[in-house]
């Protein structure tokens, strides 16, 4: 566990950059994002997200916000 806390927009969107160039504007998330997206929270929270979360990310706000409502739990 880990007493970060939850990533913002910028800072998901750096993750997300983490795969490469993604034109700018860009709000929606891939699926092979998401799975980037997820494994850099595993990485750094040492959380596991439930699948209901990981549906509701499909967007960068939705992450940052999913991310919000999940990570303090695990802090």
């Amino acid at each position: 566990m880990s007493n970060l806390p939850p990533p913002g927009r910028a800072e998901v969107i750096d993750w997300l950059s983490g795969l490469g160039q993604r034109p700018a504007g860009t709000e929606r998330i891939d699926s092979m994002e998401l799975a980037w997206l997820v494994h850099q929270v595993e990485q750094r929270y040492g959380v596991e997200l439930p699948d209901e979360q990981l549906e509701r990310m499909t967007t960068i706000d939705a992450a940052v916000a999913v991310l919000a409502e999940v990570l303090p739990s695990h802090v």
